[in-house]
């Protein structure tokens, strides 16, 4: 027995050896562990200062989420309390506010106060032009440059322009000569007596009504001063000029102009659309055009009532940030590819044409909307556009007409494309809905607006009846596009709002 247990006896001292020779040096060797095979003061020391530290990091890290965290909940809360103590911290022009509207994390109320101005009277105007930075000499075409294959067409408002000459109006260059309506002998003319009023106009209200939908409301709250510097123009057509003689007052003043309370009717003779709502984009988009005196303009869709004082509204939306070209923030979407499928769902027009007209723009490199972007949106509310006429303002009226003039009459579909188009050298202001409807009371159509074209849902269908097709507009739709659109994917759209 005693000779078994004296080879363990001796197993356990040769591995207790090994261990030991195996043991880094002494401290006094410069080794980490003493003699005992324990950490040296000195080594430990620095274990638990590199582990507090690594702690300390985390915990400050933590510490740093958590106010992030309580600073965004205090945002959102600060944004939908009724205290206007707590509502002067939300900024809702801040890109945080957009993101987090946009998450659905904070909601914009349907109306809410507007910081203008207390007194009109008081209202500094600017007496210097904005600066023109990138466009110094914007000329038009006027004279319809058509087809020399022997095939006669009558001159179109719009013009015929080209594709090579859509691309090349996108170029900004000093000076431009660009397509913006108004063609000889294409429609929309004025009358000699409504040219020689508006010479006068600098500051410009300016509304529209098309095939009677509506009845001028009058603007309140209007102060003695704004009533003496603006001039407030109801742009009519013919059928819509006869419906208002026959239901409200008109008085005619010594010059022959006709006149409703405030509103200066000017009269559109020879339409240059067969579709009411493309009319209707002329007074809207090219303000510049039919006022080419106007210094600055508002404009207002014709089922609004303006309840906020046009000098209150310039300083408010323009000169206080100087800005000189603001519109609103579409109540429900930011990508038009969300507008052109509420659209379509709302049968607002073809839906085989508002298809083609997204996937032109998808080919053309059209982005869906994202937060990354710089602007709020890509849609806009508008029925109120506030607008210095600026060279590179008109230019981009222009370029956005166009787009209305080759495609749908949905103006919504294509300002988010003129901007991309642009380079970003079109700035705007894009204030919050909310603002946008306390502007005015909204009054509904006296009747509403139908055609047949809104119910078609596909090309075979035009084929079949070729009386859809409009004859002086949507032109692109019609025109072989030089790019292939067969592979064009549309992105998917999520429906986030059931009233959109």
């Amino acid at each position: 027995m005693d000779k078994d247990f004296l080879p363990s006896i001796s197993l356990r001292a040769s591995r207790r050896a090994e261990r030991n020779y195996l043991l880094p040096e002494t401290k006094d060797g410069g080794g980490v562990f003493s003699a005992g095979g324990k950490l040296t003061p000195d080594c430990s020391m620095k274990i638990i200062w590199k582990r507090g530290f690594i702690r300390l990091v985390l915990v400050g890290g933590i510490i740093w989420m958590f106010l992030i965290l309580i600073a965004l909940f205090f945002h959102i809360w600060s944004c939908q309390s009724s205290v206007a103590f707590f509502t002067a911290f939300c900024n809702k022009e801040s890109k945080v506010f957009g993101m987090l509207s946009t998450m659905g994390l904070v909601t914009m109320p349907h109306r809410c106060p507007i910081p203008v101005a207390d007194d009109p009277n008081k209202v500094v105007i600017p007496k210097e032009r904005s600066p023109e930075r990138f466009v110094q000499n914007l000329s038009y075409v006027m004279e319809d440059d058509v087809p020399s294959n022997g095939s006669h067409l009558a001159p179109l408002f719009g013009g015929h322009q080209t594709w090579q000459e859509r691309d090349e109006s996108f170029k900004v260059k000093p000076a431009m000569k660009v397509h913006c309506g108004f063609i000889k002998n294409g429609g929309a003319d004025m009358d000699p007596k409504d040219i020689k009023y508006v010479e006068r106009c600098r500051f410009v209200v300016a509304s529209g009504i098309f095939d009677g939908y509506d009845i001028p409301y009058q603007p309140a709250n209007i102060s003695t001063r704004s009533r003496e510097l603006f001039c407030f123009l109801m742009v009519v057509d013919e059928v819509s000029f006869k419906f208002i003689k026959a239901n409200v007052t008109v008085r005619e003043d010594g010059d022959g102009g006709q006149w409703v309370g405030l509103w200066r009717l000017v009269l559109l003779k020879n339409p240059p659309y067969d579709e009411p709502r493309r009319n209707g984009k002329v007074p809207k988009i090219l303000t510049h055009r039919l006022f080419p005196q106007a210094r600055y303009s508002i404009w207002i869709d014709g089922k609004m009532e303006l309840m906020v004082d046009p000098l209150l509204i310039l300083e408010r939306y323009l000169w206080r940030g100087k800005h000189t070209f603001a519109i609103a923030q579409h109540k429900h979407h930011c990508s038009i590819y969300e507008e052109a499928d509420s659209n379509k769902r709302r049968k607002r027009y073809a839906r085989p044409l508002i298809d083609l007209h997204m996937k032109i723009y998808r080919y053309e490199g059209m982005e869906a909307w994202n937060p990354l972007k710089s602007n709020p949106s890509d849609v806009p509310e508008g029925a109120i556009i506030i607008r210095e006429h600026t060279a590179l303002n008109n230019l981009f009226s222009c370029l956005w007409f166009n787009e209305v003039n080759l495609f749908t009459p949905r103006d919504q579909l294509s300002f988010g494309y003129v901007v991309y188009r642009l380079g970003g050298l079109f700035k705007f202001f894009m204030f919050p809905n909310c603002e946008y409807n306390s502007l005015f009371i909204l009054h509904p159509h006296i009747r509403e607006h139908s055609s047949k074209i809104e119910w078609v849902k596909s090309m075979s269908e035009f084929k079949k009846n070729p009386s859809l097709k409009e004859t002086r507009g949507g032109l692109g739709l019609w025109t072989p596009y030089p790019g292939n659109l067969d592979l064009v994917v549309l992105p998917p759209v999520a429906r986030t709002s059931k009233a959109g």
